[in-house]
């Protein structure tokens, strides 16, 4: 069974009373619940994740690499613009992974235009809400059930 990873940043935790003009009305547990059903249906184990501590985040994502995670699915939420550290993070653990956000990132303040993580990802999806979650989760049960296990080739 393969493993996937879904990581929300930090604030990601309010989604559904925080600013549902700009993220929308689903709750964080919608959204968990729903990806959690379409990779259980497809045959995958998810894992999800949310911490609005920058550490902890980058816990999660280097024990990706031991605890046999295929891919991840990321929400940097306001670390894509500001963590390094993070970024580091996922390029030293090297598992693939696809950047989300519930927001059209480039149609807001000049700040938010820039990612750490872009250049990293297979993909980024931006500006569809939930659906982008769902997006990735699609790519990523694709590219992981065709893919040989980390470390294996």
């Amino acid at each position: 069974m393969k493993q996937l990873l879904v990581i929300h940043g930090p604030n990601l935790n309010l989604l559904g009373i925080r600013e549902p003009g700009v993220y929308g009305a689903a709750t964080l547990e919608q959204i968990n619940a729903e990806l959690t059903k379409i990779a259980e249906d497809a045959g995958a184990k998810l894992d999800c994740f949310q911490s609005n501590h920058e550490g902890a985040l980058i816990d999660r994502v280097q024990a990706a690499r031991a605890d046999g995670t295929a891919f991840i699915i990321i929400n940097p939420a306001g670390y894509t613009h500001t963590s390094v550290a993070l970024r580091d993070a996922l390029a030293a653990v090297a598992l693939p992974f696809v950047e989300v956000h519930l927001s059209n990132i480039h149609k807001r303040e000049a700040f938010r235009h820039h990612s750490f993580f872009s250049e990293l990802a297979v993909g980024v999806i931006c500006g569809l809400g939930p659906a982008g979650y769902r997006l990735a989760l699609d790519y990523a049960l694709a590219h992981s059930l065709t893919s040989p296990a980390p470390g294996k080739s």
